[in-house]
This record gives structure tokens, sequence and C-alpha cells, in this order.
């Protein structure tokens, strides 16, 4: 017997809403986000569009400007690397126990996530790539049996797919992450344990140079 699931609040919708803009750049950096214009735009009172600014500021996504009201934060360089330093650590570990904990159908669960993600590269689809990219990082943590794991990374999630935004609009930069992400399901659906670990080590120390160069490169413009 299925569970009934409760609808989503208005601020929760609108709260996703806004979020999923920042994240995938719709919203860039400096964008300022109007109340009124919020609240015609989605169909909604101003009041579940203001608590939902409440919870992205609280998640320094957006910050106060004064004059200029709320605007989209700029990428924090400081908070993406030590993100990446935990995920550099987690996500390893991740792998790991994900060698020994596959589910029956792992192989073909995987398979899919990765031509999806094939085929939003060679579209150059930022948008289906950044869900295919996603999907197949939550796919291992699922893997992993560590429900711990799942909900730590969850917490900053919002940041990692900003950073992940930044690195996929690049074309180069998309094949490599791709590739990188089939090296990692091939070393996992083998159980090879040390090869799925220096994979996903490289695969997260390489994002973080991409991140850090593209954001460094932004704020500093030759």
């Amino acid at each position: 017997m299925e569970t009934i699931k409760p609808q989503k609040s208005l601020v929760d919708q609108t709260y996703e809403i806004l979020l999923n803009a920042i994240c995938t750049g719709e919203f860039a950096p400096g964008t300022r986000l109007n109340q009124d214009e919020l609240a015609a735009r989605l169909n909604v009172s101003r009041q579940p569009v203001n608590s939902a600014i409440s919870i992205l500021r609280t998640n320094r996504l957006v910050v106060d400007t004064g004059r200029r009201g709320v605007v989209v934060a700029e990428p924090d360089i400081s908070l993406f690397q030590s993100i990446y330093e935990f995920r550099s650590v987690i996500e390893p570990l991740a792998v790991q126990l994900a060698c020994t904990r596959l589910p029956a159908d792992a192989a073909p669960e995987a398979e899919e996530i990765l031509i999806r993600g094939e085929r939003a590269v060679a579209a150059r689809d930022t948008k289906a790539l950044l869900e295919a990219d996603i999907d197949f990082h939550q796919m291992l943590y699922r893997w992993s049996g560590n429900p711990v794991i799942d909900t730590s990374m969850q917490l900053n999630w919002h940041h990692i797919r900003r950073s992940m935004v930044e690195v996929l609009k690049t074309p180069l930069a998309a094949v490599s992450s791709w590739a990188e992400h089939r090296n990692i399901a091939r070393a996992v659906l083998s159980g090879d344990t040390t090869a799925a670990t220096e994979a996903m080590r490289h695969h997260i120390n390489h994002a973080n140079e991409k991140i850090t160069a593209t954001l460094a490169d932004r704020r500093d413009p030759k």
C-alpha cells in the first residue's frame, strides 16, 4: 500500500524554483531579486517569496546590498574549496562501500545515466548534463548503503550544483568530466575498490581545480 505524500507548501515550491534558477545560472550572480516581480511571475503572494529568499540568504545564495535590495551572491571560492575538501574524503569512501554493496540493477542503472550524460555532452545541453551529473553522484551515494553519506552531501548540494554548472559550461571540461564518470562506474561495477577510489579522488580533485580556476578568472578578468 502506498503512503500519502503531503503536498509541498508554497514556500517550499517557491524556494525550489528560485534555488534551481540560481544553481543553473538562470539567475546569474549579481541579479537583483525583486519580490513583487517574482511573486507576479510565480503567481503567488509576497509572503512565500519573502520566506524563500530568507532561506536562500541563510544558505549564502543571496545577499542584501542596501539600495539594490537582495541580489544573487557571487560564488565564494573559499566555500567551494571547503566543500571539495569534504568531497575528496566522502566520495572516495562512498565508492569503496558501493563496490561491495551493489544493488542487483546497478549495471543498467549506471548505463542509463552514463548514456544520458554523453548525449547531453554531444548536444551541449548544460541543463540536461547537470541533471545527469547529479543523478550519477547521488546513485553512488545510494549504492554506498550509508544514509549518512547521502544526508551529509545534501547539505551543500546546492553549492555543488553551482560549481558543476561553471565547469560543465566548457565543452572540453564536460567531455573529460563525463569520461571520468564512466571510469568510476567501470571500476565500481567490477568491484575494484582501489581503482574506484583513485578514479573518484582524481575526479574530485580535477573538478576542484577547474572550478577554482574558473571562479578566479571571473573575479579577475584579464
